[in-house]
This record gives structure tokens, C-alpha cells and sequence, in this order.
């Protein structure tokens, strides 16, 4: 088996930023894999390899009142834990072992199209109600899974901070790439531990793909476009909602927090995207990935469950939005949980049971 794309060459932060190689490959049931590295992939894709039944995704539908989309994807309510009965599916192949996802014996990084995907680039059509009384549209969009080490177990706190980096730098690529198909927002994210619904413990991110943009990030982006700004907010917050910080990039806890312990990470200076931080600002960024999971694990005593987002520009925002990483952890305090429940689900409204404050007053004593 041969790369179709062989060791490209991209340098996705200009001249100055970093030279980042990406090998690629057109897997027989029609999905595409990625292999991504500061050095060149010298390794030939094994035959083989993890299949499955082409997926034509679902719909999604608007709920007239709360005006947003849902996902309706049937075909993934048939998604196995473990896919074939692989231990590992998103481990390296060895030779006779058994087919994984990763035809490579080794690598930097990964990224290729989920094979239980909400979002497919070729949905069939529907109709606009479909006879249902509800606004239908294609599913139409893209899943990826992106798999940042070879090795079973670790955490953006444990691998190197290379690897951070290149991770970040692929964010960056699939999303630019995913952007300029049209897809109008862009969502790199990571959900760790059983309590965020990871079935798969390897460690491993994912990014999606919207037909639309999602509600929340619309109101954001009307936010910053009618004057809300990071940078001075950054400022009003204070010393006491840092957590951790660099000269260029900060990590802390917003005073609006909603989850207890919930930790933004920020450039200091506006930036829209990934694409759009500079080299410095990029290593201070996949830093404060690791130091804030590092933080959590030292907190609560445990491998904290947490669900991790990107919010960056939607389409046609550049002007206005500013970037950041956006943490939620699935804990309130060690050993105990934190459960959305009905008042939180129903309107929205969060009940928290820390002050913003005191939340990153004990991160910051955690490491």
C-alpha cells in the first residue's frame, strides 16, 4: 500500500513557524488517513487496516424554540466500543496483530475520518420537513479523530510538549482545510474519561465539522462584534482569576465560570484562530494545555474527566472574535462529581458550587 500524498510540506504559521510534514492515504471504504510529523514519515502504510460500511450520516432538525440544531445519526447507535473486537483500535499495527485505524508502526501523529460519523461531506437529500413537521437539513459535515501518541495511555499532561505542538499545528491544518470547504465553524475538541462519554481510552482529540453555526458561538461572535473584548477583559478580571500564564498566552478562570473549575486559555493580543498565533504564541499555547490538565490531575487527585473545546472564529468573524481553549471539568471537587442536572439542562442556567475566585486559587496552588 502507498501514500497517495507523500511527505507534503506545509509551514501552517508562515516563514518563522514551523515545517510540518503530512503523508496521505485513500482507505478502501472511502475514508482518508493522515499522518502528520516534524520529521518525514518513512514508513510505508501497512495493507489492512479497520473497514466499515460507508456511512451516509442523517439529518439534522431545528428546534423552533430554543432555535438550534440537532444531530440525528442513527447508524452511530450501532457503533461497537471496541470496533472488531480490536483491544486498541487506535493503537499502532503490529505484524500479526490484529487491524487497527493506524496501518503504521509507530508515528508522530494522526488524523483520519471517524467511522461512525454525525456528520458525513456526502449526505443523501431530504426532504425540507421530510413529513416530520420539523425544518430538515442534511447532515452534511465532517468527524475526524485525531490520534496524538503511539502509546495506550497518557494525557496532554504527560506527552511531550512537542507533541503538544503538533497537535495544536494539526488543529490548525484540518481546520484551515476544512474551513476553506465551506464549512462555515470549525470545532477542534477533546472529551477524556468514561464520565464525558469516551469509550476509547487512548489518548486521542477530534474535530468537527458544521453545516451551521452552532447557537452558543453565534451569540459569541455578536458579542465581540458589538464590542466585548478578551483583550480588556483579560485586564478587568485581575490577577486572581489567573491560573497560569506566559508573556504571551493566559490561562484562567472567567468570572462567569459556569462549571466549577473551568479554565480558559487566551492569548493576550486578539487572535481569531489558530491560524492566525504566532510561533511564540503557539508554544505558550500547547504549554498551558498541558499545565492546566496537569493542575486538574493534581486537584482531584485523579485522572479528571473534562471536556475541552475550541472556540474560534465561525466564517465571515475574523474581524471581531477572539480565540481560546475552553475547559470543562466533569469534577467539583476530589471525588466528587459534578452533574448537569434538570434546572442546568432545561434553561441553561448553572448552579455552581465554587467561587470563580476560589476555583483558580486552588489551581494555582495544584502544581
Amino acid at each position: 500500500m502507498k501514500w497517495d500524498i507523500c511527505n507534503a510540506a506545509r509551514q501552517p504559521l508562515g516563514d518563522a513557524g514551523p515545517r510540518v510534514f503530512c503523508s496521505e492515504l485513500s482507505r478502501s471504504d472511502g475514508r482518508i488517513f493522515r499522518a502528520y510529523g516534524f520529521n518525514r514519515v518513512a514508513e510505508e502504510p501497512a495493507p489492512g487496516g479497520l473497514v466499515h460500511d460507508r456511512q451516509h450520516g442523517g439529518e439534522i432538525r431545528l428546534h423552533p424554540l430554543r432555535q438550534e440544531w440537532s444531530i440525528y445519526a442513527a447508524h452511530r447507535q450501532k457503533r461497537p466500543t471496541r470496533p472488531h473486537g480490536v483491544e486498541d483500535p487506535l493503537a499502532p499495527m503490529v505484524e500479526g496483530g490484529s487491524a487497527t485505524e493506524v496501518p503504521l508502526r509507530d508515528f508522530e501523529l494522526v488524523v483520519f475520518d471517524n467511522g461512525f460519523p454525525s456528520l458525513v461531506p456526502d449526505p443523501p437529500p431530504v426532504e425540507r420537513d421530510a413529513g416530520t413537521g420539523a425544518e430538515v437539513r442534511p447532515a452534511l459535515g465532517r468527524c475526524e479523530v485525531v490520534v496524538y501518541q503511539s502509546g495506550a495511555t497518557g494525557s496532554l499532561a504527560t506527552v511531550s510538549q512537542e507533541r503538544r505542538e503538533l497537535l495544536v499545528l494539526a488543529w490548525l491544518i484540518r481546520s484551515q482545510s476544512l474551513r476553506e470547504e465551506g464549512y462555515p465553524f470549525v470545532m477542534p475538541f477533546e472529551n477524556r474519561g468514561a464520565e464525558a462519554g469516551v469509550t476509547l481510552h487512548h489518548p486521542h482529540a477530534q474535530i468537527y465539522a458544521f453545516p451551521f453555526v452552532p447557537a452558543p458561538q453565534k451569540r459569541a461572535a455578536r458579542a465581540f462584534r458589538d464590542g466585548y473584548s478578551l483583550e480588556g477583559a483579560l485586564e478587568t478580571w485581575g490577577g486572581h482569576s489567573v491560573v497560569a500564564q506566559t508573556r504571551s498566552v493566559v490561562a484562567a478562570v472567567p468570572p462567569f465560570a459556569r462549571f466549577p473549575y473551568e479554565v480558559w486559555i487566551i492569548p493576550r493580543r486578539r487572535r481569531a484562530s489558530l491560524a492566525d498565533l504566532s510561533h511564540q504564541e503557539l508554544i505558550d499555547f500547547a504549554w498551558l494545555l498541558g499545565d492546566t490538565v496537569a493542575r486538574y490531575d493534581a486537584f482531584f487527585e485523579c485522572e479528571c474527566p473534562y471536556m475541552l473545546n475550541m472556540q474560534a472564529a465561525p466564517g465571515g468573524e475574523d474581524a471581531t472574535f477572539h480565540l481560546s481553549a475552553q475547559f470543562f471539568p466533569l469534577m467539583r471537587a476530589p471525588g466528587l462529581r459534578k452533574y448537569m442536572g434538570s434546572v442546568e439542562n432545561a434553561t441553561g442556567v448553572f448552579t455552581v458550587d465554587v467561587m470563580p475566585e476560589k476555583m483558580a486559587e486552588g489551581l494555582r496552588s495544584a502544581r
